[in-house]
């Protein structure tokens, strides 16, 4: 809507700018998402090489771009238009000289990415522009452009900026934490250590935080909780503890910022030499350092790159001269627009806080944090199971749901291989230690099996009787769903199906409804994106080359729009946007025109179920036929990788919250429905005891499987409405090569600097 009215109006920016403030991950995928939205709305861009002193500098240190000057750069890290610290930025004689260079191109509008001190210098720059303007005309710069519009991206691996509840860069350093976690877990089995690992972050436990929860640490240091007085005690007390349950390691994880109550810090060194001495552990120090800046962006941190990428030019579209300068952050799964100085001076504040030992303050400020709940004993009984295909972050949701039931006092089975298994009353009772180790493991521990209970339901009734199950928690996909409903409508047959339910939502394919992400689905993306990176590396070497990949899903297209946003695809084929043979004739033509540039290579994505007849076959042979002399096409079929590999950080910390959360509402449940007597038993039969637990617009809800039945496409497996598929749109924009627009051509401005 925004692109018809402003193509009506005739009205275009006059200049962009992004900047970099160090190297983070993703952060050229912001870069090519400003500058190629910027050419779509037929926009001039420049790129500023070296960030503030480039800009300071001017000359060769701004530059020109056109559509490929950001091609094949979305899966490297740091940033290609380079970083430098720039102390003269910070005077006014060198805010004096970036004025002068904008206002020699004309340019008007700034697009910054950075942390909190970037962003404050960028609206300090702002703030000054009149008053530099007129300086310039004294001495006899033509006067232009009075106002200067700022919209900012925030980078920084710490997610320290409030108001945001992503930063870029973030989840890919949380993807290098994961990785090496899980290699020294290995080896600490093997061995019998005890590992303290010091991760980065500044004064933010983020970073901590998550890795603690991804890898079922033992032990956390975070600087905005310090640990209570005489925690020595109490940590060496749970090592010890974890130890003669059976584990033969011990994880403890440490923010670089650490401190105590006093204020004073809480080193790495000093907690390993505090084990030894007083345990008589082996034990290592691992400081994993600026690794965590390297390697290649994680999938969620190229699309959310692209995302606020692409409002932040929409944002710098509609700016006016009232308009006050903002940042693009991320609220749930949409890119929002917030004032940037409000945001600045609450994360500013944070430290303030913490600074003054105000740390409870501290944390309200920083956001929700995931609290111990407060323990009831319940002593009921519930069963846990897998249902559908196999999925990363199945075996974090059960781990978590498994010990905070036994904490709670329930008796927990699980059971193995879904409803089948339920049927077959292939039900173990599980102890606190059988679900050690969990969370890093893919796949399905448990067992998981499509069957429905429709087709055994007298046997799972026999079942639940036999063992005196009182609650159900499913963990899976569309099947586990359709199995609560059958469940529930049983009910007036069976009173033993009168006992609270709760899906948990695990699927690649993200066709689930009530909730807008699925465990598994990021660590599918993430298995179709390093794919893909490879593919388009092996095109690399063999030039006017086009790969159709196939990926998986069903008909959602969720994987293959998300996995092509981030790896640049110049297509992807999904069921929920039909098209037509001259649809795919078009994208031939497109692909043609760009083998006669640089970049001789292409690559299109195409949903298993996308359309009956247009098969990945067709298609092959489609673009095979009309690229003869032009270009020649090969074919892929990710298939059953998607669903393998070790879950993503966004898996693991997601199932655990899940799980953990699912129990809290059976127990609830339970609690609130107990009858005494005879038989004592649970007895419930409202609609909103059976339901799916659901993450939708940054709430965490539980949604009745009868409420859902409206709004669910059961002959394609997956709901009416999708939020993500504007994201298809953004994956179009960003492959387009030819725009429609009969510009008067504005420019645009990218830029990469640190600003201290």
């Amino acid at each position: 809507r925004w692109y018809f009215r402003k193509q009506s109006q005739n009205s275009f920016p006059k200049s962009f700018l992004i900047r970099p403030k160090k190297l983070y991950f993703g952060m050229n995928a912001a870069v090519r998402a400003v500058t190629r939205m910027g050419i779509f709305v037929g926009a001039k861009m420049y790129l500023v090489y070296e960030g503030y002193q480039g800009l300071v500098d001017g000359g060769d240190n701004i530059k020109l771009a056109h559509w490929q000057s950001v091609t094949n750069i979305i899966q490297q890290g740091g940033t290609v238009i380079g970083s430098a610290r720039c102390k003269v930025f910070t005077t006014r004689d060198g805010r004096l000289a970036a004025a002068f260079n904008l206002v020699k191109r004309g340019i008007a509008n700034l697009c910054v990415c950075g942390g909190d001190g970037s962003l404050t210098g960028a609206n300090i720059f702002r703030s000054e522009w009149s008053g530099l303007l007129a300086e310039l005309v004294q001495k006899g710069s033509t006067k232009q452009h009075d106002h200067l519009n700022i919209v900012g991206l925030v980078g920084s691996i710490d997610n320290d900026f409030c108001g945001t509840d992503m930063t870029i860069g973030a989840d890919s350093a949380l993807h290098r934490i994961m990785e090496i976690v899980d290699a020294i877990t290995t080896t600490a089995q093997s061995h019998q250590r005890a590992f303290v690992l010091e991760v980065m972050g500044r004064h933010c436990g983020y970073l901590a935080l998550v890795s603690a929860l991804a890898s079922g640490a033992d032990w956390l240091f975070i600087p905005e909780a310090p640990p209570v007085d005489g925690w020595e005690d109490h940590m060496c007390a749970r090592l010890e503890h974890t130890r003669s349950r059976g584990s033969r390691l011990n994880i403890v994880i440490i923010a670089e910022g650490a401190i105590n109550r006093a204020g004073e810090p809480i080193s790495s060194s000093y907690v390993k030499d505090l084990v030894e001495k007083r345990l008589g552990y082996d034990t290592r120090v691992t400081v994993l350092g600026h690794v965590q800046r390297g390697g290649t962006p994680s999938a969620f941190d190229r699309v959310l790159s692209s995302k606020v990428g692409v409002e932040a030019v929409v944002a710098l579209l509609e700016a006016t001269p009232e308009t006050p300068a903002c940042v693009i952050g991320l609220s749930g799964n949409q890119a929002v627009r917030l004032p940037l100085m409000e945001c600045v001076h609450m994360t500013k504040e944070v430290q303030k806080a913490m600074n003054e030992k105000r740390f409870d303050e501290a944390i309200q400020l920083r956001g929700r944090l995931l609290l111990c709940p407060i323990f009831l004993q319940s002593n009921h009984t519930l069963a846990v199971m897998n249902v559908g295909a196999p999925a990363a972050g199945m075996n974090a949701a059960v781990r978590s749901a498994v010990r905070v039931a036994l904490a709670y006092g329930h008796k927990v089975y699980s059971v193995n291989d879904g409803f089948e298994g339920l049927a077959n009353g292939a039900v173990t009772e599980i102890e606190w230690h059988g679900v050690a180790g969990w969370t890093g493991q893919g796949g399905s521990l448990l067992g998981t099996k499509r069957t429905l209970p429709s087709t055994c339901m007298q046997k799972i009734v026999d079942t639940i009787n036999k063992h005196g199950i009182q609650a159900l928690l499913i963990v899976g996909g569309f099947e586990a769903y359709e199995g609560v409903l059958e469940l529930y409508d049983a009910r007036g047959s069976f009173d033993e199906l009168c006992i609270p339910m709760v899906v948990i939502p695990a699927t690649i394919s993200n066709n689930v409804p009530g909730t807008d992400f699925s465990l598994g689905a990021d660590t599918a993306v993430n298995a179709a994106m390093e794919s893909c990176d490879k593919i388009k590396q092996s095109a690399s070497g063999t030039k006017r080359r086009v790969f159709v990949v196939e990926t998986m899903g069903g008909y959602c297209g969720y994987l293959a729009t998300y996995a092509g946003i981030a790896v640049g695809a110049d297509a992807a084929y999904i069921f929920e946007d039909p098209f037509n043979i001259q649809d795919l004739k078009t994208n031939v033509e497109h692909l043609t025109e760009k083998m006669k540039e640089d970049v001789q290579r292409g690559l299109v994505l195409r949903n298993e179920k996308c359309h009956l007849h247009y098969t990945t076959d067709f298609i092959h042979k489609l673009y095979s036929a009309e690229g003869k002399g032009i270009f020649d096409c090969r074919v892929n079929v990710l298939g059953h990788l998607q669903q393998g590999g070790a879950p993503t950080p966004f898996d693991r910390n997601f199932g655990t919250k899940l799980g953990v959360k699912a129990v809290q509402w059976l127990t609830e449940k339970m609690m609130n429905n107990f009858r005494q007597g005879t038989a004592c038993r649970v007895f419930v039969n409202a609609p909103d005891t059976a339901s799916v637990i659901g993450f939708s617009k940054k709430v965490l809800s539980f949604i009745p499987v009868t409420d859902l039945k409206a709004q669910t496409d059961f002959e394609h497996r997956m709901p009416k409405v999708q939020w993500w598929q504007n994201l298809h749109q953004i994956l179009k924009m960003l492959a387009k090569h030819q725009t429609n627009f009969n510009s008067q051509h504005s420019q645009l401005v990218c830029l990469s600097s640190l600003f201290i």
